[in-house]
């Protein structure tokens, strides 16, 4: 499991600017982002180089914020690569919350972050397909 920062956030000028330039003064490294929105407000999920940190200088800004565990896995970077784990989870009846990518990786493969309904399902069809998780350790996240 990783350690993901969601910070929720009102849909006006300068907002992520503010969270991304805070989080930098402070030396914290995103290593994967995706926004959410809505018309009123959205929501910032990150992975960061210092969990801890990122959440002591983030509420310091009166940041409204959770954390919770996603599983990043590895996927083939090639084509087709992420439509064949995609279709291996379809067929498991597990739910996909959300996803997004990490990027960065250089061994032929890309790194998927997932939310999903049922952890323990979800573990376990990675595991029967020889499908590999990534650890908060191999990403570089205290």
């Amino acid at each position: 499991m990783v350690p993901q920062l969601s910070v929720f956030l009102q849909n006006k000028s300068g907002k992520i600017a503010a969270i991304t330039r805070a989080l930098s003064d402070n030396q914290i490294d995103i290593r994967a982002l995706s926004i959410a929105d809505t018309t009123d407000f959205g929501i910032l999920r990150m992975l960061v180089s210092d969990i801890r940190k990122a959440k002591e200088v983030l509420t310091g800004q009166n940041c409204i914020l959770s954390v919770n565990e996603v599983v990043v896995v590895a996927v083939p970077d090639r084509t087709g690569g992420l439509a064949e784990i995609l279709s291996i989870i379809a067929e498991a009846n597990v739910d996909i919350e959300y996803m997004y990518s990490l990027i960065g990786r250089e061994d032929n493969m890309a790194d998927m972050v997932f939310r999903v309904s049922n952890e323990e399902a979800f573990r376990s069809v990675l595991q029967q397909h020889g499908l590999q998780t990534i650890s908060a350790a191999q990403l570089g996240l205290n």
